[in-house]
């Protein structure tokens, strides 16, 4: 009888239910589901092109004003002193390093000399005629297997080093021996900064955390919200107004308290969406005035937001995760297709744009982007993963050279003492 019952049932189902053209089911097949205002196609990304604006506009850097910092907790490092003719020195050398896409690891420079590591996590301090003072490697033989890559900050007379495999710890800048080291759950993914006797730094899963210099134990941690996957570009963190400001994979910004490890305040500036394509989400390092913070991303938007409230100043249309630099009352950048932008800081007014892939084919242009960027007095260097570094005059925005550093994948290049550096993989090469 059930079963009588519920052959029934179907017969009546089938035939209120067709499944032809004209059914209700299937009359709205012609309507595109991306006209419905419901419906959100999350992979997306709205394309900005760029091109050329305002070519006449000729900047007056007459009162541009350079330094020669190397270190700085907001990283705002303007224009630096450098004269060069961009006339090669000579190399540091280190063994090659492992399965890297990128080369964003930052040398230590010193007065005498400078501290790199090589594909074991082997710490090497060479001096200025480029010899090697002595050659340091703190890990057991398994952990040399992992290839480390590590990341320095000096604090008095002791570098403070994180990895690429959880590993952290403290040597002394003179010897190279050990002071401390321990274990961290995740692997790190950013700079290092310190601040008075604590060191900040942010791990793999967007946790905040806060050691103590002087033996490494853990002073508080703070953890944003994750993601599903493991991005692949490196956070930022900046120091300012006793606050540690720092982003992470999914394009969250985050003051916190340094005393307390409390929230200030917090910007998301993504949508949720953004938590499942993290691999692919690049935002720029954060870097400051003072008064407000400024940072762009790989989708489409550069921001200016207010330090001690976190509210937007302003917006705009500039697809870069390059780190803008600050000189005065202008914010230079350059976008991912290679375009040089001139905004205006205090209102975000883009004042000229300038290409300077001008000289690449259109099919050689769109299998390089560019890496980073230093400037020295008025002019522009810029290195790209071809290997080359493009320099070009800030006044105008002209192309006045292009050199080549490496066939293979090169770092942002560094201005100290007057040289410029760029790390390739094998060496560091040095300018006059």
């Amino acid at each position: 009888m059930i079963r009588l019952l519920a052959l029934f049932i179907t017969f009546f189902l089938l035939n209120n239910c067709s499944f032809n053209e004209n059914s209700r089911i299937w009359k709205d097949k012609e309507k595109d589901l991306s006209e419905k205002e419901n419906v959100k196609k999350i992979f997306a990304e709205e394309e900005v092109k760029a091109s050329e604006f305002n070519q006449e506009v000729k900047l007056d850097l007459s009162g541009l004003r350079t330094s020669n910092k190397i270190i700085d907790n907001t990283n705002n490092y303007g224009a630096q002193s450098y004269e060069g003719q961009l006339q090669k020195i000579g190399n540091f050398k280190f063994s090659k390093l492992d399965e890297i896409n990128n080369l964003n690891y930052k040398p230590i420079f010193l007065s005498d000399g400078l501290i790199f590591f090589d594909k074991k996590g082997t710490i090497i301090r060479y001096d200025n005629n480029k010899k090697v003072l002595w050659k340091k490697n703190h890990y057991t033989k398994s952990e040399k297997k992992l290839r480390p890559k590590l990341n320095f900050v000096i604090k008095e007379n002791n570098i403070f080093v994180t990895d690429s495999i959880a590993k952290y710890y403290s040597i002394n800048l003179e010897t190279g021996e050990l002071n401390w080291s321990k274990n961290n759950t995740y692997p790190f993914n950013s700079d290092i900064k310190s601040y008075k006797n604590k060191i900040f730094v942010v791990d793999y899963k967007n946790t905040l955390r806060c050691y103590k210099i002087e033996d490494g134990s853990e002073c508080w941690n703070l953890q944003t919200e994750d993601s599903f996957t493991i991005s692949n570009a490196k956070y930022s963190l900046i120091i300012i107004d006793e606050m540690v400001v720092f982003s992470n994979s999914i394009g969250d910004i985050t003051a916190v308290d340094i005393e307390t490890g409390l929230i200030t305040w917090q910007l998301p500036t993504q949508s949720s969406s953004i938590i499942n394509e993290t691999y692919n989400f690049k935002i720029s390092k954060l870097v400051s005035d003072g008064k407000s913070i400024f940072f762009s991303n790989n989708k489409n938007e550069f921001y200016s937001v207010d330090v001690k409230t976190g509210v937007v100043n302003w917006i705009n249309d500039l697809n870069s995760n390059i780190t803008p630099i600050i000189t005065g009352n202008l914010i230079f950048t350059v976008s991912n297709d290679g375009y040089l932008y001139v905004v205006e800081k205090n209102k975000g007014n883009i004042l000229r744009i300038t290409d300077l892939f001008k000289n690449y084919k259109i099919k050689k242009r769109k299998e390089i982007e560019p890496v980073g960027f230093v400037i020295g007095n008025t002019n522009l260097y810029l290195t790209n993963s071809d290997g080359k570094i493009i320099i070009a005059d800030l006044s105008e925005g002209k192309v006045l050279k292009v050199e080549k550093v490496s066939g293979d994948i090169v770092s942002e290049p560094f201005i100290f003492n007057n040289n410029l550096y760029v790390v390739r993989n094998g060496s560091i090469v040095q300018y006059n």
